[in-house]
């Protein structure tokens, strides 16, 4: 009798394996969080589950981490069944991640270096998702450069990021509030940024003086017509002086008076006033 094949069904989800608790891989490695680095670690593995659901299914997903430390944030990503790329320039960190890459074998690749001189296209043969509890002092730059660019959409599917709560509230700031800048007018144009959750500053080792939050951040249609180095000097003009009148903010870019007169917006009003639309407005019309 001739043996047949065994029938062709999916391999069954194994569940995730057990992991010993953050803090004593921390303590193990001798994993201290660092001030230079910008390091505040999350140990709470609930709080860690509910970040990684904010992007919505993970399973089989391509996914960016940065800055995974200890591998907190790593461990949820990986039980949601995301394939992880991990950079992190801590070498301290490096031994307990390979430990993780261990117990999820094929799940989790490790990149030693510095997330801002690494590019992401590089690294994927197909779109992935962000996630990251970054580093309090690139954060900003990060989340800028991945904004940036002519080429849109992005390869990038979704964003899914902590922040000081203060800097989440200026990506989603509305026109005429405190927080409302240029940082709202480039995450806001082309995308749809969200604080999904506030994480309370005593979540984190050690805690940090401020409170934080997630935000989440999806693409969106591209306005038709702008130039995205075009609507980058637009609001570096018009904010770099916000509390000056537009017709001085933007005096030194030519041809930006005209464009708020054929545009029929008062040269008297200050940045903080206008509107995403607005600024786009005057972008189109001085990429044309």
């Amino acid at each position: 009798m001739t043996d047949l094949p065994p029938p062709d069904f999916p391999a069954p989800d194994l569940p995730p394996p057990e992991l010993p608790p953050l803090r004593h891989v921390v303590n193990r490695h001798g994993l201290f969080a660092t001030k230079a680095l910008g390091q505040n670690f999350l140990f709470d593995e609930l709080l860690l589950d509910r970040i990684a659901r904010v992007p919505g299914s993970l399973k089989g997903q391509n996914v960016l981490e940065v800055g995974p430390g200890p591998g907190g944030l790593t461990r949820a990503l990986l039980r949601a069944g995301a394939n992880v790329t991990a950079i992190e320039m801590d070498r301290r960190c490096l031994p307990a991640l390979a430990e993780l890459a261990e117990a999820f074998p094929g799940k989790l690749t490790v990149i030693e270096g510095d997330a801002t001189k690494i590019s992401p296209e590089a690294l994927f043969d197909a779109p992935w998702h962000v996630a990251a509890n970054l580093p309090y002092n690139v954060g900003t730059q990060l989340f800028t450069g991945w904004l940036s660019g002519q080429d849109w959409p992005p390869r990038w599917k979704s964003l899914t990021l902590m922040f000081q709560l203060e800097v989440a509230e200026r990506i989603v700031a509305r026109p005429g509030t405190d927080a409302y800048g240029r940082l709202a007018v480039l995450a806001q144009w082309r995308a749809a940024p969200r604080i999904a959750m506030k994480v309370h500053r005593s979540a984190f080792t050690p805690p940090p003086k401020v409170m934080s939050a997630i935000v989440h951040v999806e693409p969106a249609a591209m306005p038709a017509g702008v130039s995205a180095r075009m609507l980058e000097r637009v609001t570096e003009a018009a904010f770099g002086q916000r509390r000056k009148m537009l017709r001085q903010s933007l005096k030194g870019l030519p041809g930006a008076l005209d464009a708020l007169d054929a545009l029929g917006i008062d040269s008297q009003r200050r940045a903080e006033t206008l509107g995403v639309e607005e600024f786009v407005a005057i972008a189109r019309s001085l990429t044309k």
